[in-house]
């Protein structure tokens, strides 16, 4: 596990569609106005659409088995704050970090993070991951 080093970072920035959104709702059967009706969201207390939670967290979990660590990683825990929403059509970045590496157990912990593009934290958390070469 040499190739990893503590303060390592990976982000992508994503916007996340109406069309994404309902496209999640479809797949996991969570309709919520808030997420899929522009006239409910509109008159709720955020004013728009939000993104489900755990579609954010879907992308975290992308950039931990495709980036870093990459592929044969599995995600064995997450906790997970959500701080703030992320809109539908609202750029974000989205980061990870490893704080600490476990060589002889192949364990990488990683702090997990999305932010606006004006940097407040909308989302915060910390991942445990098993990587295998």
């Amino acid at each position: 596990m040499a190739d990893f080093v503590v303060g390592q970072k990976a982000q992508i920035e994503k916007i996340f569609s109406l069309e994404d959104v309902i496209a999640y709702a479809k797949l996991t059967g969570d309709n919520n106005p808030l997420h899929v009706n522009p006239e409910y969201a509109k008159e709720s207390r955020f004013g728009d659409n939000i993104v489900h939670g755990m579609f954010v967290m879907g992308v975290i979990s992308k950039i931990l088995g495709t980036v870093l660590p990459g592929n044969g990683t599995i995600y064995l825990g997450q906790d997970v704050r959500f701080k703030k929403p992320v809109y539908v059509n609202q750029k974000v970045i989205i980061q990870v970090e490893i704080t600490q590496i476990e060589e002889e157990r192949n364990l990488i912990y990683l702090s997990t993070s999305v932010w606006d593009t004006e940097g407040k934290c909308l989302v915060e958390g910390n991942a445990k991951v098993l990587y295998e070469r």
